[in-house]
């Protein structure tokens, strides 16, 4: 049974992955970019289109914000969590894990894919119950970045973690109540950053079986950030002790020499 990936940047983040999309809807007279470079795209995988009214759109979308454009796909694939480390592997990297208990909002959730994407995380573990799924949704506000992503689900993420710290994967839990702040932590190591549901945080087992609890300190009156926030700020902390300063920058430079 086909699925459907709505909205300009995701369906051309689609149509740039490996996923199979059957054919495109697209708004009947609709042109202009980015809607032409879709078709383009569209053209040269040799994608069906087809023009449609805006009613049937809002109809397939149940009025969401499709910006005229519908792709109808196949069904997403998920993954052993051991194919995100032979992603890690083939990198030649130390492992860098996003692992989500219990987030149920979509914007939060595509808000940490499309971070956990930016920065170079090797794959994402999703719960298989209690967890928002993979949803046009979150498709969209993760700007497309789902499709570049390898996400495994799991039925237990206390024993997925269990299992990783018998491969040398540090467990590293975003809480509230932690003492240590994220950017006194070492997070240069094989890692597996947790990030909780948004009322409860990390689940008790699962914070139990965490190497380190880290926390984002604050400053002002309220006494919490979103999941997303708080996940997005420790993810890119990790990149940075990972070595974004030395490498990256090092390219950043030789780019962009000084005058």
């Amino acid at each position: 049974m086909a699925e459907m990936v709505w909205g300009r940047n995701p369906v051309i983040e689609t149509l740039r992955s490996k996923r199979h999309v059957y054919r495109l809807l697209v708004l009947a007279g609709a042109h202009g970019n980015p809607i032409a470079a879709i078709l383009k795209m569209a053209q040269q995988r040799h994608i069906p289109v087809e023009p449609v009214p805006r009613a049937r759109l809002d109809e397939l979308t149940h009025d969401g914000a499709h910006q005229g454009i519908v792709a109808m796909v196949a069904p997403r694939d998920y993954a052993d969590v051991d194919d995100l480390l032979t992603i890690a592997r083939e990198r030649g990297e130390p492992p860098f894990l996003l692992m989500l208990d219990s987030i149920q909002d979509v914007h939060n959730l595509g808000s940490l894919i499309r971070t956990a994407e930016a920065v170079g995380v090797h794959g994402i573990i999703l719960p298989e119950h209690r967890a928002a799924p993979i949803t046009p949704a979150v498709e969209k506000s993760s700007a497309g970045a789902v499709e570049h992503l390898t996400i495994a689900r799991v039925t237990n993420l206390t024993r997925t973690a269990e299992n990783l710290k018998r491969q040398g994967i540090w467990i590293v839990g975003l809480a509230g109540e932690a003492t240590l702040d994220f950017d006194y932590a070492d997070l240069n190591r094989p890692l597996a950053l947790v990030v909780g549901n948004e009322g409860k945080g990390i689940s008790r087992l699962l914070r139990e079986h965490c190497d380190m609890l880290i926390r984002i300190p604050m400053r002002g009156q309220i006494n919490s950030l979103n999941a997303a926030v708080a996940g997005s700020i420790a993810l890119y902390e990790a990149w940075r002790q990972r070595g974004r300063n030395r490498t990256d920058m090092m390219e950043m430079r030789s780019s962009h020499p000084r005058p």
